[in-house]
Order: C-alpha cells, then sequence, then structure tokens
C-alpha cells in the first residue's frame, strides 16, 4: 500500500495535523513488515492491511495525539512504558509521532519480542528498545505507561501501574465499559482525566489516569 492510501485511511484519526513525509514512509515500512511477518505468525488477529491501519495505525496514532500532544510540539523528553506490546501497538506509532520519547516496548512471547526488534531496526528507531519478559520482572518506572488491547486486562492493569513514576500517567486503550472496573483497580493513588473517545470505534477511549 502506498503512503497515499495509508494518509488517507489514518484522516479520521489525525484530523488536521498534515503527516510529515518522513512519517508518511515509516508508516508505510510498518505496515509491510507486519504484514509479512504476520503471514507466518499470529502478530494480529486483523489481517487486511486497511483494517490493520485503522484498528491500530489509527487508534494508537489517535493516542499519541491525546497523549503526548501535537507532533511538532515542544515537549521535554520522557519515557514511555508499552506493557503488552505484541505488534507493537501504540508503542511504535507514538514514537514514530515523537522521536524524542525514550521507549521500552515490554513482550513476554519472544517471537513477538523478536519481531519488535526487527521493527526497530528497520525503521532506524533511536532511544528505543526491547524489554523481552514480563512487565513485573522490568524493575524500573516509566513518565508514561501504556496499556492496549492486552489479555487478562484485570490482572495486568495493576502491574502497569506499578511501572507508573511519581506523578507519571497511565495511557489506557479500552472500552468505555472498562472505565469504572479500572478506576476500582486503580484506587485512590490515581487521578483520572476525563476519557476521549476513539473516532470509527465501538466505544473505545483513551483514557489517562496520573500517579498522584
Amino acid at each position: 500500500m502506498d503512503t497515499a492510501s495509508i494518509t488517507q485511511l489514518l484522516r479520521p484519526f489525525t484530523r488536521e495535523v498534515e503527516l510529515s513525509g518522513e512519517l508518511q514512509e515509516q508508516l508505510r515500512l510498518y505496515l509491510d513488515l507486519l504484514l509479512r511477518w504476520n503471514a507466518r505468525m499470529n502478530l494480529t488477529a486483523v489481517r487486511g492491511p486497511e483494517q490493520i491501519i485503522a484498528r491500530h495505525f489509527g487508534e494508537s496514532l489517535f493516542g499519541a495525539r491525546v497523549l503526548l500532544g501535537y507532533a511538532d510540539s515542544p515537549q521535554t523528553t520522557i519515557t514511555v512504558a508499552d506493557v503488552g506490546s505484541g505488534a507493537g501497538f501504540p508503542g511504535i506509532p507514538l514514537k514514530l509521532w515523537k522521536p524524542q520519547i525514550h521507549l521500552t516496548l515490554i513482550e513476554s512471547q519472544n517471537k513477538k519480542a523478536t519481531f519488535l526488534r526487527e521493527a526497530i531496526r528497520t525503521l532506524t528507531l533511536d532511544s528505543a528498545e526491547v524489554f523481552c519478559g514480563r512487565a513485573e520482572q522490568w524493575g524500573k518506572t516509566a513518565d508514561l505507561v501504556t496499556l492496549r488491547a492486552v489479555e487478562k486486562f484485570e490482572r495486568v492493569l495493576p502491574v502497569a501501574a506499578g511501572l507508573v513514576a511519581p506523578d507519571g500517567r497511565l495511557g489506557l486503550f479500552l472500552g468505555e465499559n472498562q472505565l469504572p472496573k479500572a478506576s476500582e483497580i486503580l484506587g485512590e493513588p490515581f487521578a483520572w482525566s476525563d476519557a476521549v473517545p476513539i473516532p470509527q470505534s465501538d466505544g473505545r477511549v483513551v483514557a489517562i489516569a496520573v500517579r498522584r
């Protein structure tokens, strides 16, 4: 798929933001790599390129704007940990959107971790690494921790919350109906911002909880 087609499919998510030529090309390379690897191993159950762009790329880039601001806005370098990164969503699109972040992709499955390392190499991403192991074994904290589409959400959520640095943020991509349970699990240490609806989704939102 060419960059023009990818950009057009992403418009509902990026809205008035014009994607740079470099970002468009990186997204094309990432999509090509994902499609090749997904033919050999189950990185994502979504198979069609148009559906991958809308479901994964679009949602992740929309979240990047909510969590990190506009791509060209100035920002102090922050550390980001993507828990259960899988095929790299939302972590890699966040890095493409804001190259100055320091990114760790946390993935326990070795084959998926191998793909993530290849994606970092192919996209020539600096200050990006893969931790192949369980999130509770990472032993560090980050300014922003993201969690999206993981199995056993209620078990993983408190683990991800434990990786958030003081005054840091937890960025959740989830169904709006999951918010009450998430709030119950996190409890008093976290303060919530209003959830932002994700375009073209069935009740999915980006929610931010700040560690107080």
